[in-house]
């Protein structure tokens, strides 16, 4: 069977992932570049296109192969378009970015969610392999998103579907930056648990800014706050869990983000929780796993995202 090549783009706040991958998900070439932002979309399109050119002729293939290029970012998009409507982290607004794209890589272009694009590359290459319906959940700054049913992303009517980090799953809970209250990743986000830990009075080993990492592993040397603090984060992420799986039934929720790396010491209480609150069916049917691909995952799923579509061309 002859190999299809595409172009995924991961865009993210300071840096560009770029790569060139095969249908069988082999990646003959990448590369990451700074994305500039402040010199505008226009400059930004050009310069992907000849970075991209630049690495079609690295791995010695003809850039007429490669098929079209798909795009992961955050922000609020018209996917049917491929249109940023917000991206806050670029400072761009209303920017026609696959229409600049395709101009600048004469070639089709595809642009969807960065936690989408992700999910699609787990579902694909990494940890979600050969399930039919995925959620994939990333914890970072906030608590991301992606559904994968079918081999293919589930959107939503707005485009909005996934967004598990704007669960409300406590009544009194902590003003999220959506405008309510008691979202699941004023719980269960990265920044949630170090804001957490800092309020129950955990200090840095090293003095200096406390992070994730070091709540995890001081509460695994036995620090009580850190402990308790990990163990209420915890909770909460699997209640929010526990209510998506509910919905969903799905074969696997995979876990991504910073705090994947904590390894069992997450994992294993996350899966005991988990059981506990998802309905006795639904968790005996779903597997709950660490992510694979790392930060490759988006532009895979990137890459993955356009060759969907020329493949049911």
């Amino acid at each position: 069977m002859e190999q299809k090549l595409a172009l995924g783009i991961d865009i993210g706040g300071t840096n560009v992932k770029l790569a060139i991958v095969r249908s069988d998900g082999r990646v003959l070439v990448d590369r990451s570049i700074p994305t500039a932002p402040e010199r505008g979309p226009e400059a930004f399109s050009r310069t992907v296109g000849a970075e991209a050119r630049a690495m079609a002729n690295e791995a010695s293939v003809a850039w007429d192969s490669v098929v079209g290029a798909g795009v992961g970012m955050a922000g609020f998009l018209d996917v049917e378009r491929g249109w940023v409507e917000e991206a806050v982290n670029l400072h761009w607004r209303d920017v026609p970015l696959a229409d600049l794209l395709q101009s600048a890589l004469d070639k089709p272009v595809r642009v969807d969610n960065d936690a989408n694009v992700a999910a699609l590359g787990e579902v694909w290459l990494g940890a979600g392999q050969n399930a039919h319906t995925a959620l994939c959940v990333t914890l970072g700054t906030g608590v991301g998103g992606g559904i994968v049913i079918g081999g293919r992303i589930h959107r939503g009517a707005s485009t909005m579907a996934g967004e598990i980090g704007h669960i409300m799953v406590k009544n009194d809970g902590e003003l999220c930056n959506c405008g309510h209250r008691g979202c699941l990743e004023t719980l269960a986000s990265a920044t949630a648990l170090v804001r957490h830990a800092v309020a129950a009075g955990v200090k840095s080993p090293g003095g200096g800014e406390l992070t994730a990492k070091e709540v995890f592993a001081l509460a695994a040397e036995g620090d009580p706050a850190a402990r308790a603090v990990v163990d209420d984060m915890i909770h909460w992420l699997a209640v929010g869990l526990a209510v998506v799986a509910n919905i969903l039934n799905p074969d696997v929720i995979v876990v991504a983000g910073g705090l994947v790396n904590a390894g069992d010491q997450l994992m294993e209480p996350l899966r005991a929780a988990f059981q506990r609150e998802a309905l006795a069916r639904v968790a005996r049917a779903c597997r709950l796993v660490p992510a694979k691909l790392g930060d490759q995952a988006g532009v895979l799923g990137a890459a993955r995202l356009v060759l969907q579509d020329i493949e049911s061309l």
